[in-house]
């Protein structure tokens, strides 16, 4: 199944506010392979395919280093269509004496990095769902060390060439100072069902059975507040419902819960009670 696309309610994309343009864009064209969808001064599109904006970059004026201890992002997820396309990136990592971590999660086997400015970015690939374990509506997720010998065996002859066309944004994955508050604004407001907890560190959710279209945490301590609005990261993500009718539902509950929300030119924008924006299309 394909758990980005209607009748899903996923993560379509996000914008990141950076320190240096030209810095951040070689660092995403050569090491992760994007490529250059629109270009302005001090701002990027990023596609994968072409045409479809996965990430934009923004160099905003009087930007800050990446604040720590603070809300927002911890790592955006680009979730690629075959394991020998994630074997080829990892070659090409190892080619570039990349340092990354990596983790074998059961449903998935995943890659981390980080960009110059502190952004987390994991880039994955799932395994088939037929053999996902659900137990009391909570599936099965570990973090194990990832089998690197194994999965280059899966590598291709013409190897890397940066990300290819079936590209998506898997998932979102955010620092929070609260997970009861999160998950009565990302459940009971967006949409979103607990997909599995991680005692009370962590909480999963996601739409139509998937592992997790969002992850929220509370890793970098508990009421942490907010990053200021000059320091980079996460500037805004965005949320797909699979029609105007739910997205309309969904404006109605999230007010029905005291959220405010702003209707943008072609959005509506709320933010959550952690100081983040989102896009809701």
């Amino acid at each position: 199944m394909n758990y980005h696309q209607e009748p899903c309610i996923y993560v379509k994309n996000l914008e990141l506010k950076i320190t240096d343009i030209e810095r951040s864009l070689d660092y995403y064209k050569s090491v992760i392979g994007f490529r250059v969808l629109e270009r302005e001064e001090k701002k990027a599109v990023l596609t994968a395919d072409g045409k479809t904006p996965l990430l934009t970059l923004i160099e905003p004026d009087g930007v800050s280093p990446k604040e720590p201890h603070r809300t927002g992002l911890y790592h955006f997820a680009l979730l690629l269509p075959n394991r020998s396309d994630l074997a080829d990136f990892l070659a090409s990592l190892l080619n570039l004496k990349i340092r990354i971590g990596a983790s074998d999660h059961h449903v998935s086997e995943a890659i981390y990095l980080q960009d110059p400015d502190d952004n987390g970015i994991e880039v994955y690939t799932d395994r088939d769902d037929s053999g996902w374990v659900w137990k009391n509506k909570e599936v099965h997720m570990t973090t194990e060390p990832l089998n690197a010998r194994n999965l280059l065996e899966d590598g291709t002859e013409e190897g890397w060439r940066g990300l290819p066309a079936g590209t998506t944004m898997g998932h979102i994955h955010l620092h929070v100072g609260d997970l009861a508050a999160a998950e009565r604004f990302y459940c009971e407001g967006l949409g979103f069902e607990v997909a599995t907890r991680y005692g009370e560190q962590a909480l999963f959710i996601s739409s139509g059975g998937y592992h997790h279209h969002i992850g929220l945490n509370v890793w970098n301590g508990q009421n942490i507040p907010a990053a200021s609005p000059n320091s980079a990261g996460l500037k805004f993500y965005t949320i797909v419902y699979p029609s105007d009718k739910e997205k309309e539902e969904v404006i109605l509950r999230l007010k029905g819960l005291g959220e405010e929300v702003k209707k943008l030119e072609d959005v509506y924008e709320i933010i959550d009670p952690f100081g983040m924006a989102i896009h809701l299309i």
